[in-house]
């Protein structure tokens, strides 16, 4: 039997990279999941082969009626909405002298607002149950600073904030809210940035920056979500929880090298 036995979980983002992880792993779990993207991936199906009840919804995380009419089938479908994972997000950056206002307004409608209407929608169904766990997947870049990153950063620090406040408004009555802050995963996402020619000697020193030396796999993220949901995370709350194989712990200059470490 898995951890997640009758729970029933929502994923945004579900049809790749950490999203799509967090889907597989629930339903291996035992969990219902239901999945929200732009557009279905063949690999839903690998979800649907897990999980006793799995269904998927084309939406954008932008259109608020979109995200609610999910939450209403939830409803009619099963009943309760124990867990939500936004996963939902898109890169994109620069420093803020050249990034145009319409790209500005794309990636934080994306990866903030659109993590809040989950959130809302989420909450309707929550609140009457008075229980639910809330995992909202931030970066570490939302928890310091990189360069060239002005609209992902400023909107991922945005969702660690938003998550805290969820974590206080609703935590007496049964709500927990936390942050996943992933570092550098490979993913769709991560090979649209780093995946380009010009950008291979950045890639390894920001690989470098991860103190295990690699990039996180989408699974890796997926674990931690579902501890988050579990009873397991029963006393964890207003979290940012950082998976980065050590990348928000310390600045390396090679000492490491020098008393070989490496």
């Amino acid at each position: 039997m898995g951890r997640l036995e009758g729970h029933v979980t929502w994923v945004t983002g579900a049809a790749s990279g950490i999203g799509l992880a967090c889907a597989q792993r629930f339903a291996r779990e035992g969990a219902t999941v239901v999945g929200l993207d732009l557009q279905e991936s063949p690999a839903w199906k690998t979800v649907e082969d897990a999980a006793a009840q799995a269904c998927f919804h084309v939406a954008d995380v932008r259109d608020e009626a979109a995200q609610q009419a999910v939450v209403d089938d939830i409803r009619e479908r099963y009943g309760r909405l124990d867990s939500v994972v936004t996963a939902a997000g898109v890169a994109g950056g620069g420093p803020v002298h050249l990034v145009p206002a319409d790209e500005w307004e794309r990636v934080v409608a994306v990866n903030l607002t659109g993590t809040f209407l989950s959130c809302k929608a989420a909450l309707s169904l929550m609140l009457p149950q008075r229980t639910g766990a809330i995992v909202t997947i931030a970066s570490v870049e939302g928890l310091e600073a990189a360069e060239g990153g002005s609209s992902y950063n400023a909107s991922k620090g945005g969702v660690v904030l938003l998550t805290r406040n969820l974590a206080m408004d609703y935590g007496r009555i049964g709500i927990r809210a936390n942050a996943i802050c992933p570092g550098f995963i490979e993913t769709p996402l991560l090979e649209s940035v780093m995946g380009i020619e010009a950008m291979r000697e950045q890639r390894e020193r920001v690989r470098e920056q991860h103190k295990l030396g690699r990039f996180g796999k989408p699974e890796e993220i997926a674990g931690a979500a579902v501890f988050l949901v579990s009873e397991d995370a029963s006393f964890v709350s207003g979290q940012a929880l950082a998976v980065d194989g050590g990348f928000t712990a310390g600045k390396s200059f090679g000492v490491a090298e020098m008393l070989g470490l490496v």
